[in-house]
């Protein structure tokens, strides 16, 4: 892992197209800018990581569940 200090005001970047700003720093939290490419999804880790775990589970569905869920939202219309 790449550590680095950064006052407020300052950026890092990440190749060409991201720019990282500290906006604000305070005792337990740091305000952070992100500057990407408006097709390149940014997310928090902790929900990173909740898709990614909800996509494999449902990576793991049966087709005979994919069917119950059709015929689920089926009803609903």
């Amino acid at each position: 892992m790449l550590v680095l200090t950064r006052k407020i005001s300052e950026s890092i970047k990440i190749g060409d197209d991201i720019t990282i700003t500290v906006i604000d720093v305070n005792a337990t939290h740091v305000k952070l800018g992100i500057e990407a490419p408006s097709a390149m999804k940014i997310y928090r880790k902790e929900l990173y990581d909740k898709i990614k775990s909800e996509n494999i589970l449902a990576s793991s569905l049966s087709v005979d569940e994919f069917t119950k869920l059709k015929e689920v939202f089926k009803r609903d219309d």
